[in-house]
């Protein structure tokens, strides 16, 4: 085996120490400063989503109200062509079950339209939170000198010390407090 391409890397990985050791001074001269923001905390704890996932949800009291109405007259017509299966006639019974086929569609797609409205809700919602949320963590980079903040939800491992989720929490609630929005 040819030692040329072992020969190349490694003489690639020297010129780039080296050009990081000459730059290095650039970068050491100050250090930079990282905070990481979990938004998907911000939009389960925050008054802001708080209160905008109870409006949402007294919103759609109305239909979820329909929806379990419907549940019950599914459930009842199946007890009854259940509870009378020998004793009814059989146009009864066709009549009956196409009832039940009727309410079973209708439930289906009363279901699918709350789920989808429900969810064109809460993105309005949480765009509008995300917008605030936004304008806040600028203004702690700004104020607090962060040279970058990051938003994750998912990280294995982040350390408490470069977390602001919290104290983007605190300032939206402190802004809540002025604007009374």
């Amino acid at each position: 085996m040819n030692g040329k391409p072992l020969r190349l890397l490694w003489l690639i990985s020297l010129i780039m120490l080296v050009f990081l050791l000459g730059s290095s001074s650039a970068i050491f001269a100050r250090e930079i400063k990282i905070g990481v923001v979990n938004t998907e905390k911000i939009l389960r704890e925050s008054a802001q989503a708080v209160v905008a996932q109870k409006k949402i949800e007294k919103e759609f009291l109305v239909y979820d109200e329909r929806i379990k109405k419907m549940a019950a007259e599914i459930k009842e017509l199946q007890e009854y062509l259940e509870k009378n299966d020998k004793s009814i006639i059989i146009e009864e019974r066709r009549n009956k079950e196409r009832e039940l086929a009727n309410i079973s569609r209708q439930y289906q797609r009363a279901q699918q339209q709350m789920r989808e409205d429900l969810t064109m809700r809460q993105n309005e919602e949480y765009s509008f939170i995300l917008e605030r949320v936004n304008k806040v963590i600028k203004n702690i980079a700004e104020n607090e000198g962060y040279d970058l903040i990051l938003q994750l939800q998912d990280s294995i491992y982040r350390s408490q010390r470069i977390d602001i989720t919290n104290q983007v929490i605190k300032a939206l609630a402190e802004q809540e407090q002025v604007t009374g929005k």
